[in-house]
């Protein structure tokens, strides 16, 4: 990365789970660096959704290393979750005909429920097969497949964990970190933002900032994504070894499925 700029840079890690994003700064320039990221992300660049892509550069390796605006900010607090901004922008990205179309160029096809139940019962462990409340979510998922489907597919982020949420000091609101971006059912979406950070008696008004009404097949398709999202995210902390996490995460899911 440093023989891209001169000595006089300095580049930093900026962490992560793949170790490859990087800070760079010089004389009050600020660059948020990272390689091999997406062609999607001129995309999201474009559409306001993420900070601005200021240039891209593939390398003799064939790396490509994409330089982004490094902003100051935060990342938003679980009760701001709650608020009209993210519903909007998360309205937006759905919305997105040029994201859609990008994905699609990309080859991406959207993710079928059936897809994703077979790609979760091959991911889930025999141990985690064995417990009472995975084989009864397992049970919820299969009894309900055949009413999950609907013909709404867009872009759909897949962590709208707050930590992806970036708010600037110039109070502008980003959704950041689109290395999961899939299409498919904005309820994949919906379902996680709202049973991790809104109480169920406030989804109506929540859902009614995002844009639409709040109905059965809507609950019913959260609920779904969630329980199957969460199963997933058990057994990866089963093999990270967080066994906290796992009890938290069965006791999420424990009244869900019954």
């Amino acid at each position: 990365m440093e023989h891209l700029f001169g000595q006089e840079w300095e580049i930093v890690p900026a962490g992560g789970a793949t170790g490859e994003a990087f800070f760079a700064q010089h004389e009050g320039q600020r660059l948020f660096l990272k390689r091999n990221s997406s062609p999607f992300l001129a995309v999201l660049s474009a559409e306001g959704i993420v900070p601005k892509l200021i240039w891209t550069k593939r390398l003799e390796s064939g790396d490509v290393i994409t330089a982004q605006q490094w902003l100051e900010g935060r990342e938003l607090k679980p009760p701001e979750m709650n608020g009209e901004r993210v519903a909007k922008l998360l309205q937006k990205i759905h919305g997105s005909d040029p994201l859609l179309g990008m994905l699609k160029r990309m080859g991406k096809t959207p993710l079928q429920p059936s897809h994703l139940l077979d790609s979760l019962e091959k991911a889930l462990d025999q141990e985690l097969l064995w417990h009472p409340i995975v084989i009864s979510s397992l049970k919820f998922l299969k009894e309900e497949l055949s009413n999950i489907p609907t013909h709404l597919q867009v872009v759909c982020h897949g962590d709208v964990n707050h930590n992806n949420w970036l708010l600037t000091e110039d109070n502008q609101l980003y959704l950041i970190d689109w290395d999961g971006a899939m299409i498919g059912d904005p309820a994949f979406d919906l379902g996680m933002l709202l049973y991790w950070y809104v109480p169920e008696e406030q989804w109506e008004d929540w859902v009614h900032l995002y844009g639409i009404t709040l109905n059965d097949h809507l609950r019913l398709r959260m609920k779904w994504y969630f329980i199957a999202q969460t199963l997933l995210t058990i057994q990866w902390s089963k093999n990270k070894d967080r066994t906290e996490e796992i009890e938290k995460w069965l006791t999420v899911i424990k009244d869900l499925s019954n």
